[in-house]
């Protein structure tokens, strides 16, 4: 049996030898905290700000007009269009779907017309239109992502339109679980046209300013905004996903801080 004192030394003896074991792991765990810390600051900055810059304008109208899915209007034709036909992440192009989109503003409302082709329509068939389908996102739709006040970035609301009128709007904090709301209600009106002989849809959304809390637009003023299209049948798997502004990690449309910029522009009269 060890006495009380061959048991001091026999700890004396392994703390001895620990110790240096134990320095070098503390100094290690030290360094890593230095390199790490900044480069995960850096990440957690990054997060909180905008890291696209692709921008589009919208263009000045003094009058306000319907929406009907015309868009050889004056006004669409003296808007500001944009083109895209990449996946959200920017590593497959589909061109035969290319998709245009165009921003028009007035004072009361900001309107915003779609174009593109399509192959075969997927729609939610024999339902009413006039109410709101959840779940929209899984037919043939286009879709605007609209956050008027920039400094918030986890607040933005959602519109999608189907080719069959069938619609939906969101408004969406990522803040909270769930994060979208569907019991908001922007009424914003909405309107499409289906060209079978040329196999394009097109669309327009008209959407009150008052809905997203916004009293006035400025000339020069700012938004964040992304664009995005969905077509095809089957599961995701099977279906295209095309978005403005890229979203490198793909996997969902919700990356608020990958919003392009519309620039609201008075100098440019669309009518």
């Amino acid at each position: 049996m060890l006495s009380v004192r061959n048991l001091l030394q026999l700890n004396s003896m392994t703390i001895s030898k620990i110790a240096p074991i134990l320095l070098f792991v503390s100094a290690s765990v030290a360094l890593k905290a230095r390199i790490f810390a900044p480069a995960q600051a850096m990440a957690d900055q990054a997060s909180n700000q905008y890291l696209s810059s692709v921008e589009t304008i919208a263009t000045y109208s003094a009058n306000d007009f319907a929406v009907n899915g015309n868009l050889s209007k004056a006004v669409w034709k003296h808007a500001k269009w944009i083109a895209f036909d990449h996946d959200p992440t920017g590593k497959t192009e589909n061109p035969p779907l290319k998709t245009r989109v165009a921003a028009v503003w007035s004072a009361r409302y900001v309107y915003l017309a779609f174009s593109g082709r399509y192959e075969s329509l997927n729609v939610y068939e024999g339902e009413d239109i006039s109410k709101e389908r959840w779940g929209l996102w899984n037919r043939d739709v286009v879709e605007v992502f609209v956050n008027p006040q920039p400094e918030r970035m986890s607040h933005y609301y959602e519109f999608e339109v189907a080719s069959n009128n069938q619609w939906i709007d969101l408004e969406i904090e990522k803040a909270k679980t769930p994060f979208n709301d569907p019991s908001w209600n922007s009424d914003f009106e909405h309107a499409t046209k289906i060209d079978e002989e040329n196999h394009f849809w097109m669309a327009e959304m008209r959407i009150l300013l008052s809905s997203l809390g916004v009293e006035k637009i400025h000339d020069g003023d700012l938004w964040r905004v992304n664009f995005f299209r969905t077509a095809g049948h089957g599961g995701d798997e099977k279906r295209t996903f095309l978005a403005w502004s890229l979203i490198p990690q793909g996997g969902t449309f919700h990356v608020p801080n990958r919003f392009g910029i519309l620039r609201f522009v008075k100098s440019r009269s669309a009518f």
